[in-house]
């Protein structure tokens, strides 16, 4: 569901700023920058009276203050002895997150979710230009913008319906698999109208729908619970970097090496993983 929500805004958030790029003339940018503080009021808003978590309290030796909370939140005839004993996490560095017996593991989680975020963010944030390079312009590239977003959406929420069907192994292969061939075909077909070209597009957006589900549930179900956190964090970090980076070459390669170059290396990133 996070992962289907994070698609879901960023979806809202390019239809909006469509609309303030046509209705705000030359100072529209200005307009986009500013619309980000509504959502940080609103956030505000609905944190105010937001009660402190009862084991954040606990740490910091307000016990009252923690038995005031559950109760509050959870009803009277609870208290503190309800509050459910949580395992004890080590902490470990990342060399000794390798060395013991979970390498392999962090090598898997950290490649996979890397390979399937540097194609992701580069489209998110060059759509327009990748559009563009695509001839797909005016109208078409608006529309295309939009719809491809939204179809990051829908690919979430139908890999969430088939990943207990199909389970989590099968899943990531055909994800990596049949979106990589969406971009390889783009690559060779770059020339092609604009209904080819947003089919191979939306292709991509829902086939790496599965990828980007299994971000959150791979590494928390094959990770003890004692470095679950560290090693779910390392990935982040890893995938995080290798998306800046992504996003930072995309811009070069299509001034460099044209679309149809961009659309192949984006794909050997897809069939790497």
């Amino acid at each position: 569901m996070l992962t289907i929500m994070w698609f879901a805004g960023a979806a809202v958030a390019y239809l909006v700023g469509d609309m303030i790029l046509r209705a705000g003339g030359e100072d529209a940018w200005h307009y986009i920058l500013a619309s980000t503080a509504i959502i940080g009021l609103l956030l505000f808003l609905v944190r105010l009276g937001t009660p402190e978590s009862p084991r954040w309290l606990i740490a910091q030796g307000k016990i009252d203050e923690a038995e005031k909370v559950i109760k509050k939140v959870y009803g009277e005839e609870y208290s503190l002895d309800h509050l459910p004993e949580q395992p004890a996490e080590q902490k470990v560095s990342f060399l000794d997150l390798l060395h013991s017996g979970y390498g392999k593991r962090m090598f898997f989680v950290s490649t996979f979710w890397t390979c399937s975020v540097i194609p992701v963010f580069a489209v998110y944030a060059f759509a327009p230009k990748v559009l563009l390079a695509l001839n797909l312009r005016g109208e078409w590239a608006s529309f295309g913008s939009i719809a491809i977003t939204f179809l990051f959406v829908v690919g979430c929420i139908i890999a969430t319906q088939l990943i207990n069907v199909m389970g989590r192994r099968p899943m990531l292969i055909y994800s990596f698999l049949l979106s990589g061939i969406a971009l390889f075909l783009l690559g060779m077909f770059y020339n092609s109208s604009e209904i080819v070209i947003l089919i191979l597009f939306g292709a991509y957006a829902v086939f790496i729908g599965g990828a980007q589900v299994l971000q959150l549930v791979y590494p928390n179900e094959i990770f003890p619970t004692e470095i679950r956190a560290t090693a779910v964090g390392i990935g982040t970090s890893l995938s995080r970097i290798g998306a800046a980076i992504g996003t930072y070459l995309v811009p070069l390669s299509l001034d460099k090496f044209g679309i149809s170059d961009t659309m192949y290396a984006a794909a050997a990133v897809t069939f790497l993983a």
